[in-house]
């Protein structure tokens, strides 16, 4: 963490608070009006996709666990990743900050010089956003993420056919496997060189963007990013899509391995097939064919046999849907 200066929020107005935070962000030139005005104004080519997600203190992160350049990076890809399942490429963040007025001032600098990083690394900007003060341990961060087709059309969930076959772009597991291994060291327990490096797959994730687009242009039938969980999220697919997802758990093996060197057996399946925060793209595709390189198999689609439900199968049997629940957490 780089220097910073001391104080709170409270010791700066809104606009002196700006004055600071602003030149830390990304700009663009798709931009005809950026931050500083009431409102954007974006020049765009095509559909805009749009979706928004936030961060609140105690519930998405904390702050003896992560540090604002963390959060800021966990915040970004979260939202990139909701682009690129669309098929789109993402372009521009609008950011919302809402904190307690004692919050340091050096978290905010901290956390909007790694948020304008992120979108530097991303190619995306930040058109603007808004400040609202909050009561006594309050933080939230939210994130509106736009995004262009480019002549695309979006892949959504409800487009999978019996026939197709689904696919994923990136690991499984390694992000609830950094919260064990958090939730381990706040019990006491030590962690050796090997766990510690392991905990950035939770504290700063990353995502296979660059393959939401490609997949689109395969042909990708339905996708989404792995946010919640496998088993819930291609739940969602196979609801969306009325359709029945058999998942082989052979494609699963090198997941369980590297998941089984850091945490018990039981609780490695677990995190390999309900650990979320992953954001790896998951997708189906017509036939094994037309899956894009960086992409591997887990299974196929179904038709659901006459008076079943559409779900998700693990080796020919129902998997129970777990994972991130707003309401209702299960791991």
């Amino acid at each position: 963490m780089s220097s910073s200066p001391q104080g709170v929020v409270a010791d700066l107005t809104e606009d002196r608070l700006l004055a600071q935070v602003l030149p830390l962000l990304a700009g663009s030139r798709t931009e005809r009006v950026g931050p500083g005005d009431d409102a954007a104004v974006l020049d765009v080519a095509s559909p805009l996709i749009a979706t928004t997600d936030t961060m609140v203190l105690g519930r998405d992160w904390r702050d003896d666990w992560s540090n604002a350049e963390q959060v800021a990076a966990k915040a970004v890809v979260q939202n990139l990743a909701d682009i690129a399942a669309m098929g789109a490429v993402p372009t521009t963040l609008l950011l919302t900050l809402v904190l307690d007025p004692q919050t340091q001032l050096a978290w905010v600098l901290d956390f909007a010089r790694a948020l304008g990083e992120q979108c530097r690394r991303y190619a995306v900007s930040v058109a603007g956003g808004d400040l609202s003060s909050a009561p006594a341990g309050v933080k939230m961060v939210t994130i509106t993420a736009l995004g262009e087709l480019a002549g695309a059309e979006p892949v959504l969930r409800s487009g999978a056919q019996p026939g197709d076959v689904l696919a994923i772009s990136g690991p499984l597991g390694r992000s609830a496997v950094g919260l064990a291994l958090l939730e381990r060291a706040a019990s006491g327990t030590a962690l050796d060189a090997r766990e510690e490096a392991a905990l950035a797959h939770h504290r700063s994730p990353s995502a296979p963007l660059s393959q939401g687009p490609i997949a689109a242009r395969a042909g990708a039938s339905a996708m989404l990013d792995v946010s919640d969980g496998l088993s819930r999220d291609a739940a969602r697919i196979a609801r969306a899509s009325g359709c029945l997802i058999e998942i082989d758990s052979a494609t699963l093996a090198a997941d369980l391995n590297w998941a089984e060197g850091l945490v018990p057996r039981d609780q490695a399946r677990a995190c390999v097939l309900n650990g979320g925060e992953e954001h790896s793209l998951l997708a189906t595709f017509p036939d094994r064919a037309s899956v894009p390189e960086y992409w591997r198999i887990l299974g196929r689609v179904e038709a659901p046999a006459a008076g079943e439900d559409p779900g998700v199968h693990l080796d020919g049997r129902p998997l129970t849907e777990a994972g991130w629940d707003h309401f209702h957490p299960v791991r």
